[in-house]
């Protein structure tokens, strides 16, 4: 025995290979079938190409550009105020790919098209995997298009610049840019949602241009080209877009206090700023600044939803990769009956939540000429928003307990995941705004409450609990007593039973048959891996995603 061999210790064997190189959308049958149920197949090319590149190179991108958070540069070397925000190159590129494969602006750049909003939002639901950070200013860039209409100057101006399919991250005036991202200011430190108690204040110039002076608690995105933000005119709350350069090629008047130190989005910028004087053009009427940016906030929070769809997705190849090949007591993970009921459970939820996000994408892009659609997007929207994002965290734990020690560890993707989390459930009005936002929806829209019972009753008679479940929603809409101290457990009883009537009218049984039996026959406990033990959990884990083609 050589002196080496006396001291090894051990062998390195029964550790799972990491998940490289395979394509996130083929190996998605959940998401390639609610694109089709909802019109967007015609994307399929370009859903497939984006596809190989976030389960390939854009996920070693995306470590990269999470491991190497933004840095803030106030000052130059001699001094001058520059309030630049340095990125590693990785974002950069992240960037560069998701712009250039349609990311921010297919819903634009496809008039007419249906299922053009399903397409896009399959296209961030994929971005997620590999970076949520980038997703920030790429969802804001998409959603500020309809808030800009509603100033047809700036939108002549604008628009062509953020729907471009480049990335241009040059600190120069957007005149001299063809393509621009679009940023978002709205909460205050006093206010936060609250954003009616802003006290920033805008101070008209002429025409429609103004100066601001105040502050912003969080400005999204600071590097971005221009900001949507709110301000207090004379006439009340107002929309304004605050550009980063003046057309001199100076800094307009903004400057950032510091960058958040945030929990998760590592890849990502986020900032407090002071407006001293800075420059800004009115978007929209007087008075009218909530009404107008929440037609981006409206796209936002879709985004939210299909985000932490995302992320799910995500947590769950991670989890089927580990448990496919780690063996333990004799087998293989993945062929023990109570990890079978973890992972089957977990694919349910991911299913059912791109199956709600992506209906509620649909409903998105038919809102201009579907009275229906239009109402059933404003009750849907904080609906799916709430219950997709208020899963997400438990969701990607359990995952995390798939792997053991392992998913506590930063060589993985799931402490990630997990640090992400949270955020689309706070960003973009919390569980509390969404819920009330569902009350105003009922008591301000009938049409709403209407369309969505409408959407429920689509799937009456498929299977009885849903029926019963729709006849107790029924009555406890129609007592208003305590509804709001309720709204959650109301809201919460809702988006189960719309995921349940989607995913049986997409007619695969074996699906919609467990996620109802376990979500509203009472079938179920309060954490994941409690599925009823006569459920066949084989093929929702080969539907999750084929043992064969993952790699």
């Amino acid at each position: 025995m050589s002196t080496s061999d006396r001291f090894l210790t051990h062998s390195v064997h029964n550790q799972p290979t990491p998940l490289t190189d395979y394509n996130a959308w083929l190996t998605d049958q959940a998401l390639i079938d609610a694109v089709e149920w909802e019109g967007g197949q015609w994307a399929a090319p370009v859903l497939s190409a984006y596809g190989e590149l976030v389960g390939g190179e854009m996920m070693e991108l995306g470590r990269q550009a999470n491991g190497n958070p933004p840095r803030l540069q106030a000052f130059d070397r001699y001094g001058h105020r520059i309030d630049e925000v340095d990125f590693h190159p990785a974002y950069l590129e992240l960037m560069g790919l998701a712009t250039s494969h349609g990311v921010h602006n297919l819903s634009w750049v496809n008039p007419g098209q249906p299922g053009a909003h399903v397409a896009r939002a399959a296209l961030l639901y994929l971005s997620t995997q590999a970076d949520a950070g980038t997703c920030c200013p790429l969802t804001m860039t998409h959603a500020a298009v309809p808030a800009l209409r509603h100033a047809p100057d700036l939108a002549t101006e604008w628009i062509p610049k953020v729907t471009a399919s480049t990335y241009d991250h040059r600190s120069i005036p957007a005149t001299r840019k063809s393509a621009c991202t679009i940023g978002m200011g709205m909460t205050e430190k006093q206010g936060g949602s609250d954003v009616r108690s802003n006290t920033t204040r805008a101070h008209h110039l002429h025409m429609g241009e103004y100066e601001l002076v105040g502050h912003k608690w969080f400005f999204s995105a600071p590097q971005s080209d221009a900001h949507l933000v709110l301000a207090q005119a004379e006439q009340g709350l107002t929309c304004f877009l605050v550009p980063r350069f003046l057309d001199d090629g100076n800094h307009n008047a903004v400057r950032i206090q510091r960058l958040k130190d945030k929990l998760g989005d590592h890849s990502n910028a986020s900032s407090e700023v002071e407006f001293q004087g800075a420059l800004a053009h009115r978007v929209g009427a007087e008075g009218r600044g909530v009404a107008t940016i929440l037609e981006m906030v409206a796209l936002t929070r879709l985004d939210c939803m299909l985000g932490s769809a995302g992320l799910m997705r995500q947590a769950l190849v991670q989890a089927l990769n580990h448990t496919r090949q780690r063996e333990a007591f004799g087998r293989l993970l993945i062929r023990q009956p109570l990890m079978e009921n973890v992972l089957a459970d977990l694919a349910l939820e991911s299913e059912a939540a791109v199956a709600l996000a992506l209906r509620i994408a649909h409903a998105v892009d038919c809102s201009g000429t579907d009275p229906h659609e239009a109402a059933l997007a404003r009750i849907a929207m904080p609906i799916g928003k709430y219950w997709i994002c208020k899963r997400c965290t438990p969701f990607i734990n359990e995952a995390q307990e798939c792997l053991g020690g392992l998913g506590y560890v930063e060589d993985t993707e799931l402490p990630r995941l997990y640090r992400q989390a949270p955020l689309n459930s706070i960003w973009e009005g919390s569980a509390n705004v969404q819920c009330l936002d569902v009350l105003r929806a009922v008591h301000r829209s009938p049409e709403s409450l209407q369309a969505l019972f409408n959407e429920l009753e689509a799937g009456h008679g498929l299977i009885p609990a849903l029926d019963s479940e729709i006849d107790n929603l029924k009555k406890a809409f129609s007592q208003h007593k305590d509804m709001e101290a309720q709204s959650r457990y109301l809201v919460e009883r809702t988006a189960l039973a719309l995921q349940a009537s989607i995913l049986l009218r997409a007619g695969e049984e074996q699906v919609a048959e467990a996620f109802c039996r376990s979500r509203l026959g009472g079938g179920h406990g309060l954490a994941f891996g409690t599925l009823p033990a006569d459920i066949s959990f084989q093929p929702l884990l080969e539907r999750a995603m084929p043992a064969a083609s993952a790699r």
